[in-house]
């Protein structure tokens, strides 16, 4: 490529930042970071009526958690400051005037009230009301004012609007970098409107001045955008700049159903939308972290939503991501969203991490449920169970009757304690209490021995021996449980059993 690239995700404050955007962010940080380029965050705030306080904060912060901070955004690095639309409203009336001076736009006075009632008229014809070339030079405006008069209707304060003059007949033939070639007729676009009569811009002429100002080299945002990239395309042309590259990514569909992933979506089938918690007066919606998604499964799985690296390869760290990432293998179709294979990531990770490491996320669990215990530990235990959990919260109901004896014993496992059980139980207390090298395999040879000498089937034993450590049939190997919390609350629980059972 021959300029650097810059790439920006530019979100408005509005709201939590939805998993789609989420995924925005990412791919940009990913083609960035694959091109030596600069990843930079910029904030549409234009829209104040729609500003929600703490959204700003909430963005910066869901970025920084899953480990894609930009390179430039308020406060950071910046180069083309301010990062904030509303700071920058004093440029973008200039740019306005000069499509008005350059044929390019044209002042609009027609009131919302007189556009309604044209609306309702067309449409009561049969037809489609578009503001463009077949009425423009019809309605009140600058097209059919004379220049005298339009400056004295704005030197007297009358309301007015700017609209972009779309040019007539004309095919244009653009390119997506995801979507190929693509056409448009000039003839079915509207002459939006760039500048309003509250003195801001709209999000169409903020949006291209401040990437032109910010030197934006690709442009990757959502496919909602699309219909809006021939009068971005035709701006640029307009101001004689040179437009980025566009690059229009899939929607993240629902898991059942058809249309976008919402918010309502992940309430009614039990999954999270947001990457951390966000609160309103409605009340307060988990976001991924704190329903116990490491930051780095939730990269993974967003970045197979809609792009893969050609190969059968799922997990990726954020480095693997980068070398392989190219905006060439994102598709074209929308991308299912899967809970259940979002958690799949989750528990690949959890699998992955260190002992020591999970042990250190489970041990205030631990501690809250009462239990003094010790990082060493809980290392072993976290190492038994790993395997069987999706999530740090759930190893303590895979693991507990390694920290308190049960106090309560599964009904269908209970039926394996026969009338003879208590007496091999007592038994079988005799034979622990004899054993000093107390470890899992010398424990495993001796009680086995014992019942082979004994004639004792295996099932007589082990089940209710499971039983009484456990309360059900589930759990690591037996014998490590046994050496793990010891002779003493081993032979505890046994006596407990025989008392209970």
């Amino acid at each position: 490529m021959s300029k650097q690239v810059r790439v920006r995700f530019a979100p408005s404050p509005t709201g939590a930042l939805h998993i789609g955007g989420v995924r925005t962010a990412l791919f940009n940080y990913l083609f960035a970071k694959k091109h030596n380029g600069v990843f930079f965050l910029r904030i549409e705030d234009t829209d104040q009526n729609r500003f929600v306080p703490g959204a700003e904060e909430y963005i910066m912060e869901s970025l920084e958690w899953l480990g894609i901070s930009p390179d430039e955004t308020m406060g950071k690095n910046e180069k083309f400051g301010p990062y904030r639309q509303s700071e920058r409203k004093h440029l973008y009336k200039q740019y306005a005037d000069q499509l008005i001076h350059s044929g390019w736009a044209y002042y609009a006075f027609d009131t919302s009230e007189d556009l309604d009632t044209l609306r309702k008229t067309t449409e009561a014809a049969g037809n489609t009301f578009i503001y463009n070339h077949t009425v423009r030079e019809t309605l009140d405006n600058s097209l059919t004012n004379s220049p005298e008069k339009v400056a004295e209707r704005i030197a007297a304060g009358e309301d007015f609007v700017i609209r972009f003059k779309t040019p007539v007949n004309e095919t244009l033939h653009l390119t997506d970098i995801i979507r190929g070639d693509i056409k448009f007729e000039s003839n079915l676009l509207d002459d939006k409107v760039l500048f309003k009569s509250d003195g801001m811009p709209t999000y169409h002429l903020a949006n291209i001045v401040d990437d032109h100002l910010m030197e934006t080299s690709h442009v990757i945002r959502g496919e909602e955008w699309l219909p809006s990239m021939p009068l971005h395309v035709l701006l640029y042309r307009a101001f004689g700049w040179e437009a980025p590259e566009f690059a229009h990514l899939p929607l993240i569909l629902k898991p059942v159903g058809n249309g976008k992933l919402s918010k309502r979506d992940g309430e009614k089938l039990g999954f999270p939308v947001f990457p951390l918690q966000w609160k309103t007066e409605e009340g307060t919606s988990l976001g991924y972290k704190e329903n116990g998604f490491f930051p780095e499964a939730v990269i993974n799985f967003l970045a197979m939503l809609g792009w893969n690296d050609g190969t059968e390869q799922e997990l990726f760290s954020l480095t693997e991501l980068t070398e392989k990432f190219d905006l060439n293998r994102i598709h074209k179709a929308g991308a299912k969203f899967d809970p259940e294979k979002n958690k799949w990531f989750n528990h690949q990770y959890l699998v992955k991490k260190e002992d020591k490491a999970l042990a250190e996320l489970f041990l205030p669990i631990v501690e809250s449920k009462g239990v003094s215990s010790n990082l060493d530990y809980v290392t072993k235990v976290v190492a038994s169970v790993k395997e069987r959990a999706h999530f740090v919260n759930e190893l303590w109901d895979l693991s507990d009757y390694f920290f308190v004896a049960p106090t309560s014993y599964d009904e269908k496992a209970a039926k394996n304690w026969k009338e003879e059980t208590p007496e091999l139980m007592k038994q079988l207390i005799v034979v622990l209490n004899a054993i000093e090298n107390f470890t899992s395999v010398n424990i495993e040879t001796i009680v086995k021995d014992w019942m082979t000498q004994n004639e004792i089937g295996m099932g007589k034993v082990m089940q209710p021996f499971r039983l009484s450590l456990v309360g059900k049939m589930m759990g690591p190997h037996l014998f490590d449980i046994v050496e793990m919390i010891g002779k003493e609350e081993t032979i505890k629980r046994i006596e407990k059993a025989i008392a209970s059972l």
